[in-house]
C-alpha cells in the first residue's frame, strides 16, 4: 500500500458494472429487480460476479478463509460498488486512514487468485516482486546512506492491484532499498520520516513533475496494514496527470492487472 496536496478539483462519482451485472432501466420492472436482488443474495460468496458456466460449487482454494473485510468486498456484486472520486481518496488520505480504500469486488477477486497462484509458482509475494518487478536481490541493500541519497535505490512503478478509484487518478508505488523509521503499535511513520518522504514527493511530482500541488498526495499503509512487509513502499496517487508524465516516472511501466489475463 502525509500529502502535498490543496482542494483538488471535484470529480463526480460513479459506478462500476461487469458486464454480468444487472443496470437499472426505465425498462425493469420492479418485480424484476426484487427477483434479481434475491437471486443475488442466493449466490455464494466465491460465485459473486462469476457467469453462471464458470461458477463452482466449491469455493476456490485462494478464496478460503478470508478476512472480513475481503469476505464482505467479495460478495458485493460490482454494480453495487460506488467507485471513489477525487475528493473521497483526499479525505481517506489527509484522516490517515488507508485501511478504508477496497478494491472493486471482481478486482479483489483476480487479486486473490493472482496471488495465490505466485505464491505457488515463487514461494512467496515478495520473492516475485523482488525478481520480477524490481529487479533487486535480497538482501537489498541501499547504495546511500541517507533516503533519498542515491536515484539507484529507488523505483517508481505503477500499482498492479490499484484500488476502486477514478480512472483519472493513476495509483504508483514508490518503492525503496532502505528502512523508514516507523512507530507505535499499528507502525506509523515517526515525524521526520514523514518530513523527509513528503519533501522528495513535492521535488519529484511537483517540482520536478510539473503537477500542482493540489494533484498529488501521497501515504504509506500502517506497517500492520502492508502486503508486502519485507521490501519498503509508500504510495502517491496523482490526480489526471499526463501519460508522458507517468512513462517518464516508471519507464513506461503497465500494472499487471492490465497484462495479466486471469480466469475469473
Amino acid at each position: 500500500m502525509g500529502s502535498t496536496s490543496d482542494d483538488p478539483p471535484m470529480a463526480s462519482t460513479t459506478n462500476t458494472t461487469n458486464g454480468d451485472a444487472t443496470t437499472s432501466s426505465p425498462n425493469v420492472t420492479n418485480s424484476s429487480e426484487k427477483q434479481s436482488r434475491k437471486d443475488e443474495e442466493d449466490i455464494p460468496y466465491w460465485n459473486v460476479n462469476v457467469p453462471p458456466h464458470l461458477r463452482t460449487q466449491a469455493c476456490p482454494s485462494y478464496l478460503l478463509n478470508l478476512n472480513p473485510k475481503d469476505l464482505s468486498i467479495i460478495s458485493t456484486p460490482d454494480s453495487h460498488y460506488e467507485i471513489e472520486s477525487w475528493p473521497t481518496v483526499l479525505s481517506k488520505i489527509r484522516s490517515y486512514r488507508p485501511d478504508l480504500f477496497q478494491r472493486i469486488p471482481s478486482d479483489l477477486r483476480r487479486y486473490h487468485e493472482f496471488c495465490y497462484n505466485i505464491k505457488q509458482q515463487y514461494g512467496s509475494v515478495m520473492n516475485f516482486i523482488l525478481s520480477q518487478r524490481l529487479g533487486w536481490e535480497h538482501p537489498i541493500i541501499p547504495k546511500g546512506d541517507e533516503p533519498f541519497e542515491c536515484e539507484e535505490d529507488v523505483k517508481i512503478l505503477r500499482n498492479d492491484w490499484p484500488y476502486g478509484i477514478d480512472g483519472k487518478i493513476v495509483h504508483l508505488v514508490v518503492w525503496v532499498k532502505f528502512e523508514l523509521e516507523a512507530e507505535g503499535e499499528k507502525g506509523d511513520l515517526t515525524e521526520k520520516e514523514t518530513k523527509v518522504v513528503g519533501e522528495w514527493v513535492r521535488k519529484k511530482f511537483v517540482v520536478e513533475g510539473g503537477l500542482e500541488e493540489g494533484r498529488v498526495v501521497w501515504f504509506r499503509n500502517w506497517t500492520c496494514l502492508k502486503s508486502v512487509k519485507s521490501v519498503e513502499h509508500f504510495h502517491v496517487m496523482l490526480f489526471d496527470p499526463d501519460k508522458e508524465l507517468v512513462d517518464g516516472l516508471t519507464g513506461g511501466d503497465v500494472p499487471l492487472c492490465e497484462r495479466v489475463k486471469l480466469s475469473i
